[in-house]
């Protein structure tokens, strides 16, 4: 096992207890606080690599969208949250891995890939960061690319309502309704013939999968009363 793939790998039967914990304890607030609902739970494999592809509007959305299944999904986070114990070790058992911030891009799609050749779920935000109001961004390739490199099926999911829970530049959380809609797994391209797959199919399947987030979020929306 390369030294990048020992470094996303989990931390035992500690590390394992403390995420069910958490998770269980993130289902109780979300639901409570949040009139949490959710749609399409059955779209997420329950076994086996895949990556969640979500909407990505609040940072509220990396705790609800780890309610959509009991398994740990695994999410990037920058290196320097990892300097000091116990949260790094609290982030990591929570499925968070490092990426050096300023490193080219390919390191932290290898970083990714690794993840997903481990056979374990991957969450992505393809618009890149945190965006406002209504209508889906321009996506990035890196959710298909890094699922097409794999084999795995890319899981698109709209979520509403957490902006107004928490905007970006908020202090506090408010008791917004939350709803999350999941879709049908999507499936990447595949290389023919040990050919990489062309930049030309990456940017259709892409493509599909902005047109699918946001007949979702559109979805969610609706269910939230936005």
């Amino acid at each position: 096992m390369t030294q990048v793939k020992s470094s996303v790998l989990g931390q035992g039967f500690f590390g394992r207890a403390f995420f069910r914990f958490a998770r269980d304890l993130a289902m109780v607030v979300c639901t409570l606080y949040f009139r949490m609902s959710c749609n399409g739970r059955e779209h997420v494999p329950r076994n086996g690599a895949y990556v969640l592809a979500a909407v990505h509007r609040s940072n509220v959305d990396i705790v609800v969208v780890g309610t959509v299944t009991r398994r740990r999904q695994r999410y990037m986070g920058k290196d320097s949250l990892w300097k000091k114990q116990p949260f790094s070790w609290i982030l990591t058992a929570l499925g968070g891995f490092p990426v050096t911030r300023g490193t080219v891009d390919r390191q932290a799609l290898q970083r990714c890939i690794d993840v997903l050749e481990a056979g374990e779920p991957l969450v992505l935000y393809p618009e890149g960061t945190r965006l406002s109001g209504p209508v889906v961004g321009e996506l990035f390739d890196g959710a298909m690319y890094v699922a097409s490199k794999v084999g795995v099926p890319v899981v698109p999911v709209g979520i509403a309502g957490t902006e107004r829970a928490m905007a970006k530049g908020s202090k506090g959380i408010r008791p917004a309704k939350v709803h999350l809609e999941i879709g049908p797994p999507i499936m990447p391209p595949v290389a023919i013939d040990g050919r990489r797959v062309s930049r030309e199919a990456l940017g259709e399947s892409t493509a599909k999968l902005r047109t699918e987030l946001q007949r979702l979020f559109d979805l969610a929306q609706r269910r939230t009363g936005a």
